[in-house]
Parts: C-alpha cells; sequence; structure tokens
C-alpha cells in the first residue's frame, strides 16, 4: 500500500494531465484519478507484479477516464472544425486532432507527450508490444501531420 501511496503523491500532476486530455474536464480527471486510486487500493490483491505497479495504474486510470460521465464522444469532440491561426494551429485546434484518432493512437499520444512514459512503459499499460507502441506513434504523427496540413492548406 505504501508504493501506492508515494507513487500517488509522485506521479498525480501526470496522472490527472492525461485524465484531463481523455475527460476534457481537469475536475473530472482529478475525480478520476482519485477514483482510480481507491480502486487500486480495494483491489491491489489482482496486482500480480507481472509488470511495474505504475502501468497497471495507468491502465486503471486510463479506463475510468474512459468511462467518466461527463467526457464528450470523441466523435462529437473532432467534427469541431480546427481553426488555423496564421502560420500555426492554436491549442483547441490540434486537441480536435488528436481527438479524431484512433483510439491506441490517441491513447499513445496521451502517454508519450501528456504523461511522457518511454516506449515501455507505454507498451505495458496498453498491452502490446514496444515496436507496436513505436508504430502507433509514427502513425499518429503521419495521420497529425496530413491533417494539420490540410487544415493549413
Amino acid at each position: 500500500m505504501y508504493e501506492l501511496e508515494r507513487l500517488y503523491r509522485r506521479e498525480f500532476v501526470r496522472f490527472v494531465r492525461v485524465a484531463t486530455a481523455i475527460t476534457r474536464d481537469a475536475d473530472v480527471a482529478a475525480d478520476v484519478v482519485q477514483e482510480s486510486f481507491a480502486r487500486a487500493i480495494k483491489h491491489h490483491g489482482d496486482f500480480r507484479d507481472e509488470g511495474p505497479l505504475e502501468a497497471w495504474i495507468w491502465r486503471i486510470v486510463l479506463n475510468e477516464a474512459k468511462r467518466a460521465p461527463t467526457s464528450r464522444a470523441v466523435g462529437e469532440f473532432a467534427t469541431q472544425a480546427p481553426a488555423a491561426n496564421g502560420s500555426s494551429l492554436d491549442e483547441t485546434a490540434v486537441r480536435v486532432l488528436i481527438a479524431a484518432l484512433p483510439e491506441r493512437q490517441r491513447l499513445a499520444v496521451f502517454l508519450r507527450y501528456y504523461a511522457d512514459l518511454d516506449y515501455r512503459t507505454i507498451a505495458r499499460v496498453l498491452a502490446i508490444e514496444t515496436g507496436t507502441v513505436s508504430a502507433t506513434l509514427a502513425a499518429a504523427h503521419r495521420s497529425l501531420r496530413e491533417a494539420i496540413e490540410g487544415v493549413r492548406s
């Protein structure tokens, strides 16, 4: 249990940052992280030490965030037209483009760039191979690059 508390104190901000990216609401995201850790404490016996505790917690946070009742459907969010401001996109436009990515690509982007997780940890969180993380992020980058070029055209 002490390890969970230490992880909570050390990584709370990163967990909330990713949950906010998924739920699009910082208050809901903080609740999601709280609920995730409460669930982890309640089900700590289910953790089998087959990987790092942090990866197990990340899976719980991602699942709770995706289930959060106030998060807008990705399709609804993705239908908002991104607006270009001169030569760069504003933050909302980038969020819309990320929201339009397939789920695994979107989650990999959140975990890599919002949580700053390494490829091995992302692989454990998403239950995929490390090489698949690399391919998934490459596909996400390609899709985002093409979408940005389309908006700027």
